[in-house]
């Protein structure tokens, strides 16, 4: 399966992509206030921003999942329910860990909604493990969104 570098094209894509996602498996997670600000133009404004560090899986304009970095964070994946179980998240998660074992990174990290259990066995199923507890602040049109998330460590190595 190829992942390849998101396109500036594929932005509204994305987005919805992401919406639905999230929506999916995280809404009835949240609280109703950040349910409210998980909207499609929210998502498509924090990709615009974080496009150069987005690789995505499926064809041109129509990617079926994509994976963000964040310094040494797995930052986003998020896959449609339509590609659940092909391979597409197995194949952005592994590129994600050998483009962050390139720049460096010896522990990578990545937050999970705490009770996202399908997310949490992938992780896991990935050689990811679950190093507790801890307040993300989530990015949000009104600014930062305190959310208790499960924090994955995952040790990388230059061949991850």
């Amino acid at each position: 399966m190829k992942v390849r570098p998101a396109d500036s094209s594929e932005i509204d894509h994305l987005a919805q992509v992401w919406h639905d996602a999230w929506h999916g498996s995280h809404a009835h997670l949240a609280s109703p206030e950040l349910v409210r600000l998980r909207t499609v133009p929210s998502f498509r404004d924090r990709l615009a921003v974080m496009l150069p560090d987005v690789c995505v899986v499926g064809p041109a304009g129509a990617p079926l999942g994509f994976c963000a970095l964040k310094g040494d964070e797995l930052y986003q994946l998020f896959v449609s329910a339509k590609a659940h179980g092909s391979g597409v998240a197995a194949a952005l998660i592994a590129d994600a860990e050998a483009r962050l074992a390139a720049r460096g990174v010896e522990l990578a990290w990545l937050s999970c909604a705490i009770g996202n259990d399908r997310a949490a066995r992938f992780y896991e199923k990935s050689g990811w493990r679950n190093a507790g507890t801890f307040v993300m602040l989530a990015e949000t049109s009104n600014g930062p969104f305190p959310v208790q998330q499960w924090r994955f460590e995952k040790r990388l190595t230059r061949d991850s």
